[in-house]
């Protein structure tokens, strides 16, 4: 299993896409905790919070980074499936994040919701885990339209 660093490495050496399939409702992240709680606060998140850096890093150079979160109430990301509203089975429970369709990784948490670790999964199950994002972006609401109708 591969450490937040190494893991880390991993969005700076994918070629064209990365995408990610979020299924905890709460994830316990340090190095975020502090702008987290500024958010709920409703402070000033600064010039990075509508220019992510990170991501920008990313696209700045082609590459297409996409997520979604599967969810039971509203939370900001890209994509939004909420089980309330829509039935949608064939989807995993846990998170992975599938890099130039050709390797993916299934994030490991305790269960609240810190980062262990991301494993390697083997070749054989790609074809697998490439039906999940298909099935996760054709069922996933955009979030603006989400937000509109729940807001």
């Amino acid at each position: 299993m591969l450490s937040g660093e190494e893991f880390g490495r991993l969005f700076e050496t994918f070629q064209q896409t990365a995408f990610r399939l979020e299924t905890l409702s709460v994830y316990d992240v340090e190095e975020e905790r502090e702008e987290f709680e500024r958010f709920l606060a409703g402070e000033d998140m600064g010039p990075d919070w509508d220019d992510n850096a990170w991501v920008r890093s990313m696209t700045d150079k082609g590459k297409q980074v996409s997520r979604v979160h599967v969810l039971s109430s509203p939370l900001e990301t890209i994509g939004i499936i909420d089980l309330s509203e829509l039935t949608v089975t064939g989807l995993p429970d846990h998170d992975f994040w599938l890099f130039d369709d050709q390797s993916v990784y299934q994030m490991h948490y305790t269960p609240e919701g810190a980062f262990i670790g991301a494993e390697l999964l083997p070749d054989d199950r790609l074809a697998e885990y490439q039906h999940y994002r298909d099935r996760a972006l054709a069922e996933a609401v955009p979030f603006a339209d989400y937000w509109e109708r729940h807001h």
